[in-house]
């Protein structure tokens, strides 16, 4: 349930010196159509940045085409299924979606209470409310038929031959830190960075720290 405005201060400061592209993921119910998509839309070679579910197809983009992928970035995100709680959740989400409730789960679904304290948390919040209207409801049914649904990519991190970088907030409730040393721990030589004073949305809460640590992983 997010635009390109989550990778907004990543675009502005880095875009000056790399091309930079942000590719949507809401068009498909299933990981594999948007990870086709991507291909079709990125260059010959290429560094893939992907938070969130964004995470989910950055490993089926690695897994189907590995050799066009210069470089790797996963951030909030995990190489496992959905865990079968997870699951249920989604589907509770889902009903209530489907019953005309879509702004009552919004907050829940992001998990904007959990967001860090830091000065601009009320933006924050208010940007990702506005990012999961403007894509509306049917946008989150198909973005959560995508994460229940994808598959198993714990295979595809101990074949990654490309720089890796797994970074996440210290914070995030959805996708906690251990969940990212795990990944970090399964790729061959991969770097793990948490940022402090952050959660989920970390590209947003400390745009600073994750702008620097792109910037190491991209030299």
């Amino acid at each position: 349930m997010q635009d390109a405005r989550v990778f907004a201060p990543q675009v502005d400061g880095l875009s000056h010196d790399r091309a930079t592209m942000v590719v949507p993921t809401h068009h498909a119910d299933n990981v594999e159509e948007i990870a086709d998509f991507v291909l079709a839309s990125a260059p010959a070679r290429f560094a893939c940045v992907g938070t969130s579910l964004g995470g989910a197809v950055a490993l089926e983009v690695l897994r189907r085409d590995p050799d066009r992928m210069d470089r790797l970035c996963l951030i909030s995100t995990a190489a496992m299924s959905e865990a079968p709680d997870l699951v249920a959740q989604r589907d509770v989400q889902i009903a209530s979606v489907k019953g005309g409730r879509f702004e009552d789960v919004v907050d829940e679904a992001l998990g904007l209470n959990g967001l860090a304290d830091t000065p601009f948390r009320l933006e924050i919040a208010n940007m990702a409310r506005d990012m999961a209207r403007s894509l509306g409801a049917d946008v989150f049914l198909r973005q959560s038929e995508a994460m229940k649904r994808r598959k198993d990519q714990q295979s595809t991190l101990r074949k990654i031959k490309c720089p890796t970088l797994v970074l996440c907030g210290d914070g995030d409730l959805q996708y906690p830190v251990k969940r990212h040393e795990f990944m970090a721990e399964m790729i061959p030589r991969a770097k793990l960075d948490v940022v402090g004073q952050a959660s989920h949305l970390v590209t947003l809460e400390q745009p600073g720290a994750v702008n620097t640590a792109l910037r190491g992983w991209l030299m």
